[in-house]
């Protein structure tokens, strides 16, 4: 075994110290003892030091006498400077002789070979710096940092060699070179022990991908082991939501598979058993805390599939209940208790005293950009208030929530007394602006395209702006949104929304509209799932028909004459109440949605009307990954006030009621207008209905991040009841185009007019199916439906397209 010569030169040297010092002990006659010899500065003899002055090295033995402890601690405390590569130390007519070899000083640090990892990243890696002592140990150290660089980019090949080069003057280049090899990623990812979620549905919980020909576009198919680490804790707690309390990961297992050039990642996984909520319980020890009253604020029910989200949603709920009853300390614990027989977790939430502890401060840290007070008003503690963990926690996740910052982090530190203790929000900025180029394609609208920029932590204020241009075949439009999400220091949202559009004429609209106007809003969370936002509207809409149209009144209906380059005001208020329980706002596979909306048109203005509209989702796995979405909506326009309901004021509905219409495709129209030969125009209803059943189900065949799902549809539902005038004698030439109505099939007018209405309650119904594409630039959706149902005059369109993109 091949020993160091420079490693046993040091232990001979501190050997022979100490049995110099020893033998000093026994024979003083003989050599002069060490703490007799060493009583001056002079006692101490440096050799062989170019760089380092020589009192710098005496300095790290001490004041005098020296003893034989000093001795050693002196020797290994310049070897810790590491200025040295060698140290020895002997006696030399009495006195100590301190022999040195500096190491040499690094001129520059360099890297080779690196194309793939940038050389500031590896420079912010590495500790061996310029103008730094050149230890053999950093090197050794930074070449496995750099490896680790590579293998957290997926490249497992990596090669890196420290070279020196010899600059003269005891300086040296040190230069890295590196062979990075091709990159490995993660060829497949398996489960074992599954049996309630499928493969697919695990892998979509999980943020390590496969890679697959998409791998050009993203990043998450490179094998890391904290991304590992993170995905399991994504699976514990999808299991634990979804009641399965006794999951738990077995094991995990990444293999390199040379053939596949990639790892094999393989979750051993035991579910365990769902459980139910059995009993709920609250146990107050606090007198005066009425568990009747905490109760209410609970989230989890009996029956109810165990939601550990859930439980800790209704710990939240009831800390700030208690703490409204003036108890600040009070904590609130959950207990559950399993029944593996029958299959439930019985809940007992203690309501409890908690220790006085108070908030001394609060530091934010690390924020470059977003001001402290955006930070703190996510805080519903104060400095001087009692300190309670479970808000804290909740502050966190709403300063994650805002998308502002890379990470956040909340850590306490001992106040000034043992009842103190600060508060420290550590935080990184990100950048929260965006400038988009999207476009996309829809049967009504045609293709269109659009500019946008964006700003959601405006000026570090927290506050969102978007400015945003439209352009297309028919459409042409500029938008502007300002939203101050903390109107008057209260968790209101307030903004204000100015718009100004132009649609052109088409095939599904025979006039041009030209629109203006602006909203102010304001959104008020009255509960986590419970969203009341009002509004009040001023907007100015008008259209046009075209000279020609207009000349062979035939084509174009008397209603529409009757608007015809007529500026309407519209001045309205009105609310949304929603209330949102579904898992996931953007790909929701449980839960619901219902949404209110009401506007009151003729707080000044040229309408007066009343619109309701009512919609709700409801979503439900059925079975694997099979998603079950029900839809029903219904909707009413009247007017008030004696005024008559202009035509552009009703609901005009096709596709998005029942799918396998054209745009405007369904309801009242018209007949008169169609006698040329035409299509009949579309005069809107007052009345609506719909429902929709879908199955929604992934493409397993193909990579997750393809992001296909198919689903088979069927819709029904109906627009009717118009409310206008069917003769217009204010119009010129009204006498001379009188229409003998009853002549016309399906018309529910009679006698000689200037309009036929047909106008029926009748259901109109649809199946198809669907192609829907999350692609990397924006979802699209393929509609294919066949009509089953419908009255002659509605206007169908088999296949439909619609979607956007952002590059």
């Amino acid at each position: 075994m091949a020993v160091s010569v420079r490693f046993v030169s040091k232990m001979a040297s501190v050997l022979g110290v100490v049995a110099l010092v020893a033998v000093a002990g026994v024979a003083g006659s003989i050599v002069a003892p060490v703490s007799a010899v060493a009583q001056t500065a002079n006692s101490i003899i440096v050799e062989g030091n170019r760089r380092v002055d020589a009192e710098t090295v005496r300095s790290y033995f001490g004041a005098p006498p020296l003893t034989p402890a000093k001795i050693d601690e002196g020797l290994k405390a310049l070897y810790a400077t590491g200025l040295f590569s060698d140290v020895r130390v002997s006696n030399r007519g009495g006195r100590l002789v301190v022999s040195v070899e500096e190491n040499e000083v690094i001129n520059r640090v360099a890297f080779e070979g690196n194309k793939k990892v940038k050389d500031e990243q590896l420079a912010g890696e590495v500790q061996s710096k310029a103008r730094a002592p050149f230890s053999r140990t950093t090197v050794q150290a930074d070449t496995q940092r750099i490896i680790e660089v590579y293998h957290r980019a997926g490249r497992y090949d990596v090669r890196v060699e420290p070279k020196t080069i010899d600059r003269g003057q005891g300086r040296v280049d040190l230069v890295f070179e590196i062979t990075e090899g091709e990159k490995l990623g993660v060829a497949e990812i398996k489960f074992v022990g599954n049996k309630s979620f499928s493969d697919w549905k695990l892998k979509d919980e999980l943020t390590t991908t496969e890679s697959n020909w998409l791998s050009w576009l993203k990043n998450t198919d490179v094998y890391d082991v904290d991304r590992i680490n993170s995905d399991q804790e994504l699976l514990r707690r999808f299991y634990l939501k979804n009641g399965y309390a006794d999951f738990r990961i077995v094991s995990v297992t990444a293999d390199l598979d040379r053939k596949k050039e990639g790892f094999i990642i393989t979750y051993v996984l035991d579910e365990g058993q769902q459980y139910r909520v059995g009993t709920v319980d609250v146990v107050s020890n606090i007198k005066d805390v009425d568990p009747a009253r905490i109760r209410s604020a609970l989230r989890v029910a009996k029956g109810q599939v165990y939601n550990a989200e859930l439980v800790e949603k209704s710990v939240e709920n009831a800390t700030i209940e208690v703490s409204k009853s003036g108890y600040a300390f009070a904590q609130v614990k959950p207990r559950g208790d399993r029944n593996p027989e029958a299959r439930t977790i019985s809940l007992v939430f203690a309501v409890e005293e908690g220790p006085r502890v108070y908030i001394e401060r609060i530091e934010i840290r690390g924020n470059t950009r977003t001001r402290d007070w955006v930070i703190r008003r996510e805080f519903d503690l104060a400095e001087g208030d009692a300190y309670n963990r479970v808000l804290v926690d909740r502050a966190e996740r709403r300063l994650r929530n805002l998308g502002f910052f890379k990470d956040v982090k909340i850590s306490n530190e001992p106040g000034s007394a043992p009842d103190r203790v600060i508060l420290v929000v550590q935080v990184e900025d990100q950048p929260t602006g965006e400038f988009s180029i999207s476009g996309g394609y829809s049967s009504s609208d045609g293709f269109i395209g659009e500019v946008a920029v964006s700003e959601k932590n405006f000026l570090g204020r927290g506050q969102f702006v978007r400015l945003a241009g439209t352009l297309g075949e028919n459409v042409q439009g500029i938008d502007f949104n300002f939203t101050e999400p903390y109107f008057l220091d209260y968790r209101v949202a307030a903004g204000f929304d100015l718009s100004y559009r132009e649609t052109d004429s088409t095939s599904y609209s025979p006039y041009s509209t030209t629109t203006g106007g602006g909203t102010l809003r304001v959104g008020l969370p009255l509960t986590d799932e419970l969203t009341l936002g009002l509004r009040y509207t001023l907007s100015q809409k008008e259209i046009s028909i075209d000279e020609d149209d207009i000349a062979t009144y035939g084509q174009i209906s008397w209603a529409l004459l009757e608007v015809n380059n007529d500026p309407a005001i519209t001045s309205a208020v009105g609310y949304t109440l929603s209330y949102n329980m579904l898992d996931n706002n953007i790909d929701p596979t449980n839960g619901y949605l219902l949404e209110f909306k009401q506007d009151l048109a003729g707080l000044g203005g040229d309408v007066n009307y009343i619109r309701s509209t009512f919609d709700a989702r409801w979503y439900m796995p059925v079975f694997g990954d099979v998603v079950l979405m029900l839809r029903g909506q219904a909707g009413n326009v009247s007017s008030w006030g004696g005024e008559d309901l202009r035509i552009l004021d009703n609901f005009f509905k096709g596709p998005d009621l029942v799918r396998g219409f054209e745009s405007n495709g369904i309801g009242p129209r018209d007949l008169a207008s169609g006698l040329d030969g035409s299509d009949p125009d579309a005069l809107g209803g007052t009345l609506y209905w719909g429902t929709t059943a879908e199955l929604q189900f992934p493409l397993s065949f193909l990579p997750k991040e393809v992001g296909l799902k198919a689903a088979v549809f069927a819709d029904a539902g109906s627009l009717w009841d118009y409310q206008g005038n069917t003769t217009f004698e204010n119009i010129a030439g009204w006498d001379s185009n009188l229409v003998d109505c009853s002549a016309l099939e399906g018309s529910s007018t009679k006698g000689m007019n200037n309009v036929c209405v047909a106008d029926s309650d009748s259901i109109r119904s649809s199946v198809g199916v669907s192609l829907i594409w999350k692609s990397p630039f924006g979802p699209l959706r393929f509609d294919y439906a066949w009509v089953l149902s419908k009255e002659d005059y509605d206007q169908e369109q088999a296949f439909r397209f619609s979607g956007g993109t952002r590059f």
